[in-house]
């Protein structure tokens, strides 16, 4: 049983990062919606409830049974974590006459307490509430406080309860990490013992021993997330497993070649299949996004049964499902609600008669690419950016064509290469090209023009959940811009997305 700390999400856009700050610790964590707690809290060290939009004076505000953890298990609340907590158990939360948000200083710090050893003098941390503890519950005590509010941080005197008002899991609360260590790792007494090398070999033995001598097939689509998926599974059933990579006709340039070709020295057992012209005919006419994204799911699903019946004795689908896929298709009160639907989550037809297996649901972007690293997979192909599932299909605003499409590979083709000409490629995150339903008005040589414009699209990023632009050099986007151009029959303009998530996404359908 891997021990593990439970965070439960009340809905605040900082509870992924919450959750990636413990991993940092080497420590394995969990978000569960505060409707969805686990029914067994075996393993469990420590529970941190997260902030929330909601103010906990809200009539509607989420609300959990706290003596289910209440004195049983350290418990850390943030922001409205923390202020529930102290309402619940009598104090006082009340509208703050001046909101703080944004960086703020400790003005005092309990030495002798252990959640905040190392915690320096005038410490700087994030705030970002509207509402403040004007009153901490009876049998409590202050820990700290800044200048503007009095009470940044408060503990149970009689048990390991603590709450703070600032947001530690911040990169802009500079000893964030320090205590957020202090919790988890001597608080909690959680081992730090979640390492890529552990996970790989807890994987292993666990698909050993789930699968046994069953046939499992799995959709590759030479992109990160399913690549490590496939040697994981290949590492624990050898050739048990089958997979099948799918032209949609929405991949990269020459992107089917060059992905079965980086498999052939890899051992794992691959078949091609080319079935574009059935994905642009199902697609035709349609511009909706998620109209777009479903009929390329259900499409890639019907192809990719036929191949599987194919094989004998199939019993498992295997999938290179991450954690950001199954957080974002949960939905929680407030900012964590589902924002699109993932190809990867929400299960399968009937008609396919498929059990799922899904060995990296449980990992960030970031840990993938670890764990890929102790797998001994080939840098090259870890270090490739995140590539949608729909494919070029989700980067077409509009309607899909052929023609749309071959535009499209041309450019992106153009700006992925000038990435890793210009030694950028792997200083971003994930780059991308989007062909946009406008046209403008242009001149060539002697000629008015009138064709269409795409967009360039590079972000920074940890694990997709929060990203911002790429400040790519001027010299390489006019380089590209004129290249595009130059040599792509139907673009006559290039522009640059400079805007980051939130709040507009990485991907504009």
């Amino acid at each position: 049983m891997q021990e593990m700390i439970l965070i439960l999400d009340f809905g605040s856009q900082y509870t992924q990062l919450i959750a990636r700050r413990v991993r940092e610790l080497n420590v394995y964590c969990e978000i569960h919606p505060f409707h969805h707690i686990p029914s067994s809290m075996e393993g469990v060290k420590g529970v941190i409830f997260s902030g929330s939009p909601f103010s906990v004076r809200d009539a509607k505000a989420p609300q959990i049974q706290i003596d289910e953890f209440y004195g049983k298990l350290p418990v850390l609340g943030v922001c409205y974590g923390a202020q529930y907590i102290a309402q619940k158990k009598g104090g006082e939360v009340n509208a703050s006459a001046t909101r703080e948000y944004g960086r703020a200083n400790l003005a005092f710090i309990e030495k002798q307490e252990l959640l905040l050893d190392g915690v320096g003098d005038n410490s700087q941390v994030w705030m970002s509430h509207a509402d403040t503890i004007t009153k901490i519950p009876d049998g409590y005590k202050l820990i700290a406080s800044s200048h503007d509010v009095p009470v940044a941080a408060f503990k149970d005197t009689n048990t390991p309860t603590y709450g703070l008002q600032f947001h530690p899991e911040v990169y802009h609360s500079t000893d964030g990490l320090s205590l957020l260590k202090n919790f988890v790792v001597d608080i909690c007494q959680c081992p730090q013992n979640w390492t890529p090398t552990s996970f790989v070999n807890a994987s292993v033995d666990t698909l050993k021993a789930q699968l046994g001598n069953d046939n499992v097939v799995l959709g590759l689509s030479g992109g990160v997330d399913s690549s490590v998926a496939a040697v994981l599974l290949h590492q624990a059933i050898g050739k048990q497993l089958h997979c099948i990579f799918v032209d949609n006709g929405l991949l990269r340039k020459n992107e089917f070649e060059d992905v079965l070709t980086s498999y052939e020295n890899m051992g794992l057992n691959v078949k091609g299949v080319r079935a574009g012209d059935r994905f642009l005919a199902a697609l035709k006419g349609k511009s909706e996004p998620e109209e777009k994204r479903k009929i390329i799911g259900r499409v890639f699903i019907e192809v990719f049964d036929d191949e599987a019946h194919k094989i004998k004795d199939v019993k498992w689908l295997a999938q290179g499902t991450i954690y950001p896929d199954v957080i974002e298709s949960v939905s929680v009160n407030g900012p964590s609600a589902t924002i699109k639907s993932h190809h990867n989550v929400g299960g399968l037809p009937d008609f396919m008669k498929l059990k799922v297996v899904e060995p990296l649901k449980s990992l960030f972007k970031d840990e993938v690419r670890r764990v890929g690293k102790s797998l001994g997979i080939n840098p090259a192909l870890l270090s490739r950016h995140p590539f949608p599932g729909p494919g070029l299909g989700i980067r077409i605003l509009g309607d899909i064509t052929a023609e749309k499409v071959r535009i499209l590979q041309e450019v992106d083709h153009i700006f992925i290469k000038g990435l890793k000409d210009w030694h950028l490629y792997d200083q971003v995150w994930q780059a991308a090209t989007i062909l946009l339903p406008v046209q403008s008005v242009g001149v060539m040589g002697d000629e008015r023009t009138y064709e269409n414009a795409v967009c360039l699209r590079a972000v920074g990023s940890t694990d997709g959940m929060t990203a911002d632009w790429s400040h790519l050099p001027y010299d390489f986007l006019a380089k590209v811009s004129n290249d595009i151009i130059n040599k792509v029959k139907g673009i006559n303009r290039v522009v640059y997305d400079i805007s980051s998530k939130p709040p507009a996404t990485i991907e504009w359908e």
